[in-house]
């Protein structure tokens, strides 16, 4: 019988002085955890949820920010056999009474036993908490106590069965926090296996480098439990860290000869225009041999300003992988080629892409879109792309991306509606909109992103890309959606864009540009272009373009109802 636990008892009897985590903070020095001290640290948390009467299988929310409490008081829950979830906290860049709603949601729906927090938040934690809900305890990072030397006997985790569930992944946006996804030891076990091929994962060799939060699946799979349960090194820090400076990823993957990084393609764009060569002095970069871009749709320029910025500190071209997933199938559904050879990209016809959803070959003297494959079904998975009647389309038709494989998710946390919903015929439907052709799969968007003028479909992550070739907006500073009209019947196509000048006169021709190049680059008219300061557009607490919540900031300040 294998589990999670038992794994990480083993690398604790067989390799405890082998470093596990780095653990990076700025301003202090790099921190090594080797396993022996990850299991003393989780066991002082197995000990105090054993103590508390927390149950296994018991859910227990984490509250933390990127430290060893993090670490120890997630694994301790591992090890005691809880439910360990991770939830964003609360930060400048997410609206305080959404987040009081996803928290009062997630305890209603996932009936956490108890939440861990640190000792800041804990009057925020204990406001959140109402009478009669589930939480027995709140435990408070600065008061668990240290528990001595492991007693394996003495840890429920070990007597786990591999079928049961080992955690929740929830989502990191600003809504569907109440969709928790539950993945038992297996699916994660088997899920490192295959993708552990699939990027031809070496332990002995490979050092993973990441800034990614654990509370995404990005991170929490391939940047932490992974690198982890497989005795691969790796070297985290936080990701606050990383937006305030982005050039200590590439110190970092030059000082530890790192290998391996997951990136999201708004990444790639920041890195290239934030950099500067000073910040890069004496950084090689030729050790690095795998970075994956996913979590978002993947664009051909973006890793093109990537390597063009990065070449000459040792980048290699054959670096620059792509990937697709969810938390549903633990992380990773798909992955480029394992020999490491460019990713596919497929110029296709625009007008037909957008109008008819039929990825054609180009035609001369008229507009294309270069589209890069997010690679092929990685082992033991099966992807397939369905319309809307749940019938397969042929090669080249966008439909929506559906998969099956042997490490989907048990279900969603305490809602059978919402896993009988996600099913069709036996295929999980993911949501996202895409095309496959000789086994690549290509990602257009998100299904409930979609807009709809006149019966036409468009993704709004094209007219973002298109956004940006205007000058003067913001490279990754952009949103498009749509807002319903009620005299045409249809919706209006609105794009929302940072620019820097105040100047009327300057945003004025700025804002024609935009409604030129769109106008004429895609299948649409642009009726809004709304042009605003630095720091307007809200990111998701994972950095991604919280769209539902743009469009009601667009519609609230243009008195729209």
């Amino acid at each position: 019988m294998t589990t999670l636990s038992h794994i990480i008892q083993g690398h604790y009897q067989s390799t405890p002085e082998r470093t596990a985590i780095i653990l990076q903070h700025a301003g202090r020095e790099d921190k090594p955890i080797a396993y022996r001290t990850l299991v003393e640290g989780a066991y002082d948390y197995a000990r105090a949820y054993q103590a508390a009467g927390i149950q296994s299988g018991e859910v227990i929310i984490l509250i933390l920010q990127h430290s060893e409490e993090l670490i120890y008081s997630f694994w301790g829950a591992i090890l005691h056999g809880a439910i360990p979830s991770i939830m964003p906290f609360l930060t400048e860049k997410l609206s305080p009474e959404r987040y009081h709603a996803d928290l009062a949601a997630l305890i209603e729906i996932a009936k956490p036993a108890a939440i861990v927090t640190y000792l800041e938040f804990e009057e925020e934690i204990r406001g959140a908490i109402r009478e009669g809900n589930s939480v027995r305890r709140v435990f408070v990072t600065s008061r668990v106590e240290k528990a001595g030397e492991p007693k394996f006997d003495q840890l429920t985790g070990l007597k786990c069965a591999p079928e049961d569930t080992a955690l929740l992944q929830h989502s990191s946006g600003t809504t569907g926090l109440q969709k928790g996804v539950a993945l038992s030891h297996q699916a994660i076990l088997n899920h490192l296996d295959a993708y552990g091929k699939a990027i031809r994962l070496a332990p002995a060799d490979d050092v993973v480098v990441s800034w990614l939060p654990l509370y995404h699946d990005m991170g929490l799979i391939a940047g932490f439990i992974m690198p982890i349960l497989t005795n691969t090194m790796l070297v985290l820090s936080s990701p606050f860290d990383w937006v305030r400076a982005p050039y200590r990823l590439l110190q970092s993957v030059s000082r530890y000869k790192g290998t391996l990084t997951w990136l999201p393609n708004f990444a790639y764009n920041f890195c290239a225009h934030k950099l500067r060569d000073r910040d890069l002095e004496g950084v090689d970069l030729s050790s690095w041999r795998i970075i994956t871009n996913t979590s978002e749709p993947v664009k051909w320029s973006s890793h093109q300003m990537f390597l063009d910025r990065f070449r000459a500190y040792g980048l290699k071209e054959s670096t620059l992988q792509c990937s697709y997933g969810m938390a549903e199938n633990v992380f990773a559904a798909v992955q480029t080629s394992p020999n490491y050879s460019l990713p596919i990209v497929d110029e296709i016809d625009r007008e037909a892409y957008l109008g008819e959803r039929i990825a054609r070959p180009p035609i001369d003297g008229k507009p294309t879109i270069k589209m890069m494959s997010t690679g092929k079904a990685i082992p033991n998975t099966r992807i397939c792309i369905l319309d809307e009647n749940g019938n397969m389309l042929p090669d080249r038709v966008i439909g929506e991306i559906s998969l099956q494989s042997d490490y989907m998710l048990n279900e969603y946390y305490n809602r059978p509606d919402a896993t009988e919903k996600a099913f069709k015929n036996g295929w999980y439907l993911s949501g996202d909109y895409g095309y496959m052709a000789d086994g690549e799969v290509f990602v257009a968007g998100r299904k409930k992103d979609m807009i709809i003028v006149g019966g036409k479909n468009v993704y709004p992550q094209d007219l973002e890309a298109m956004a940006y070739e205007v000058n003067g907006i913001h490279p990754g500073r952009a949103v498009a959606f749509g807002v319903f009209d009620e005299e045409t019947g249809t919706e209006d196509v609105v794009v929302v864009a940072e620019v820097d000048t105040e100047d009327a006169a300057e945003r004025q021709k700025i804002a024609d540009a935009l409604r030129v190049h769109i106008t004429k680059n895609s299948a649409v008219a642009l009726r809004y272009a709304h042009l605003v300061g630095a720091k307007w557009i809200l990111k998701t607490s994972s950095g991604k373009t919280a769209r539902t919540a743009n469009r009601e900031k667009f519609m609230a300040e243009m008195g729209i109802s």
